[in-house]
């Protein structure tokens, strides 16, 4: 009887550990498909169990890991050798486009799916993909200029390296790049140019250094193709559970 009542209890604290593991660490990714799921419709998450998951290409690691290590080489010298150069090129040099073109390869590829034009995913799935790939951009970014804690180069505060501004536009950028890409050349060039754009204003407003920009780009460009390449198991990962 003893140990029975023992087992019982080692059973039940078991549990308990891992509803703690799971809600601490995947619990964000099913709360966000779970509410926007009633916007998608069935055929939405549709998948053939023939499907591959976690399917990785060589292009989907070698950009985000170069410009990242881009990032960290350029730190420091190089990139106060190059805004000691804008600074003096450039001296009046201010614009607040940089606030507001980051998000624009993002609802241009919002735009096409309500369009009814076909992309990798449907608008629901688009939607999912947007919200979930900014938030984990910014979420590394955000917590890096804390732990980093790296002057700007204009000295306004510590929160410089890496660029929130360049990760929101590789992230937008390689969203389109993504469901559209296949389809036209000309959405991943007009993506990735107008997100450089973003990170050459950032340099330019003194707002940032070249090592921030590059490792923004990096962060948002990873942040995306991580969860593009982990979606097809999220999807499936809903369905078990639903059913």
């Amino acid at each position: 009887m003893k140990n029975t009542a023992l087992e019982e209890v080692r059973k039940s604290v078991t549990e308990f550990r891992c509803g703690l593991r799971l809600k601490s660490g995947g619990s964000l990714f099913f709360m966000v498909l779970f509410f926007c799921q009633p916007i998608t419709s069935s055929s939405a998450f549709a998948q053939s169990d023939s499907t591959k998951l976690w399917v990785v290409k060589p292009m989907d690691v070698i950009p985000p890991v170069s410009l990242a290590l881009a990032g960290l080489i350029t730190q420091g010298r190089i990139s106060r050798s190059l805004q000691r150069n804008v600074v003096k090129n450039y001296p009046g040099f201010h614009t607040n486009v940089d606030d507001f073109l980051p998000y624009a390869p993002g609802v241009v590829s919002l735009s096409l799916a309500a369009s009814g034009v076909k992309g990798k995913h449907k608008l629901g799935d688009q939607i999912i993909l947007a919200l979930l790939s900014n938030v984990i951009a910014q979420g590394v970014t955000q917590s890096l200029k804390r732990i980093i804690a790296y002057p700007r180069p204009n000295g306004e505060d510590n929160h410089s390296f890496p660029s929130g501004h360049a990760t929101t536009a590789f992230t937008n950028a390689t969203i389109l790049h993504e469901e559209y890409g296949e389809r036209s050349v000309l959405y991943s060039i007009g993506g990735y140019t107008t997100a450089t754009a973003v990170g050459t204003m950032r340099i330019l407003n003194n707002k940032h250094w070249l090592a921030d920009v590059l490792m923004g780009a990096g962060v948002g460009i990873g942040a995306t193709k991580v969860l593009y390449i982990s979606y097809p198991w999220m999807q499936q990962t809903v369905r078990r559970v639903k059913h």
